[in-house]
């Protein structure tokens, strides 16, 4: 059996969408069969449509499948990537996990390898402690936390996070951001498949 990872997300503005597809396409890269999923959407469309650039990313990937607890139980892998507010997740990202008891309590997530990203608007916006507290459910599920730690000179490259990949929201991706993410993919791939 090969790793089938699920790269689930949740975007606002298009950061951790863009994250997401960077992820997913390494880990294809590097041998996995993956899903590309967002997470529904928990704020009520008027207020989507209200703001341009929210309203904008929602219909630049109306194509993206919805994920549900079917593609959880599918994955033997997962990514999460998800924008810091106010030092946590997102709230929808929130939603989605907690919608996840069922598979949780029959032992669905015990031995397998998770990693997770994040973003948010400034440097010090709460993206390790965000990354950092979704690693305390992981911990609650029996999965394997696989944080890219200080594993690849990218990782210092892009910023210096070893629990995982994180963004500041409006600034450019660069190389280094991307061989960072690339690197994270490859490495759960690689973790997941020892697992396996």
């Amino acid at each position: 059996m090969g790793v089938r990872l699920a790269v689930i997300y949740y975007s606002t503005y298009g950061t951790n969408h863009q994250m997401a597809s960077v992820a997913a396409e390494a880990a294809r890269a590097a041998g996995a069969e993956v899903r590309l999923l967002k997470v529904a959407e928990t704020v009520p469309a008027e207020v989507v449509a209200g703001v341009e650039a929210w309203k904008t990313q929602a219909d630049r990937t109306a194509d993206v499948p919805v994920a549900n607890v079917d593609d959880i139980e599918w994955a033997n892998a997962y990514l999460f990537s998800a924008p810091t507010r106010f030092g946590v997740m997102a709230s929808q990202m929130r939603a989605f996990i907690d919608s996840l008891g069922g598979f949780w309590a029959k032992g669905g997530f015990a031995n397998k390898a998770v990693s997770a990203m994040s973003s948010a608007q400034n440097t010090h916006g709460g993206q390790e402690g965000t990354i950092l507290s979704f690693y305390a459910t992981v911990m609650h599920w029996g999965g394997i936390v696989v944080a890219p730690g200080y594993t690849d000179p990218s990782i210092y490259k892009a910023g210096g996070n070893p629990y995982g990949y994180s963004h500041t929201y409006g600034t450019e991706f660069t190389e280094d951001h991307l061989a960072a993410i690339r690197h994270q993919a490859r490495r759960l791939v690689t973790v997941a498949g020892k697992l396996i």
